[in-house]
């Protein structure tokens, strides 16, 4: 059951899609995001798609201190949560990164910790609960350090790890945890990279979300193809690896 649904980091692509695909089937959704004129502006698509009932909440995620209120409002609001979205994120610059420790932790804080202390404060409501779904949108490239990206990938890949745990934890509550693991994606985050065959559009990645979240996956790479790629990356030895330009 997915009739009541919070996204946070409402306004990404990926989120907005995903939004509107649960909005066709007449959901209840409360958006968070830290732009407010943008989440106004897809709360009232959602409400001509056919959502039940739409409301927002403006935040910068990057506030730890304001994500007790955040959870607390969302579930006043949809009394029951039955599937919450974690989706914001960023890529960081990873040359820049790599000289300038205050860069690579804002990566780590807004791709690891923030999703981590989100999931914190919502744990106890979903225990509470007895039920439902949390899904958060970790990345391909937290499988294996590359070294074109190994900051945004070892945040992502520690809060793929978190979630492995955290699936664990709450398996015995009847609590669903699903770890989403995109490829590449033609969002406007990504703009500026140069398009191959293997990229796709965020509706591709929000359909296999809702219908990852309907069977219950424990980890989905989106699209499939990206499960086998990685697995031949993770089993590429070592000495061979760290030649690789990757």
């Amino acid at each position: 059951m997915t009739d009541n649904i919070l996204i946070i980091g409402a306004t990404s692509a990926i989120a907005g899609a995903t939004a509107r695909a649960y909005a066709r089937r007449g959901a209840r959704l409360f958006l968070a995001g830290r732009d407010a004129r943008r989440l106004e502006i897809l709360a009232d698509d959602l409400r001509v798609l056919g959502a039940k009932a739409v409301a927002v909440h403006d935040i910068d995620l990057a506030d730890f201190a304001a994500h007790a209120e955040l959870i607390e409002s969302a579930s006043a609001w949809l009394e029951r949560i039955d599937l919450t979205l974690i989706a914001h994120g960023i890529l960081g610059d990873q040359r820049a990164e790599e000289g300038d420790f205050a860069l690579a932790r804002r990566n780590f804080e807004i791709n690891a910790l923030s999703p981590i202390s989100l999931l914190t404060h919502l744990v106890p409501v979903y225990r509470a609960q007895g039920q439902g779904a949390l899904a958060a949108i970790a990345s391909v490239a937290g499988d294996r350090g590359r070294q074109s990206n190994f900051v945004y990938g070892a945040a992502k890949g520690a809060l793929a790890i978190y979630l492995q745990g955290l699936r664990n934890r709450l398996h015995p509550d009847g609590v669903h945890v699903l770890t989403v693991k995109p490829g590449f994606v033609d969002t406007p985050m990504t703009r500026d990279f140069p398009k191959g065959p293997l990229w796709v559009g965020p509706e591709v990645i929000a359909r296999g979300i809702v219908r990852a979240v309907a069977r219950r996956r424990n980890v989905v790479y989106l699209p499939w193809f990206w499960r086998p790629i990685m697995a031949i990356i993770k089993a590429i030895p070592e000495p061979l690896f760290k030649r690789l330009k990757l």
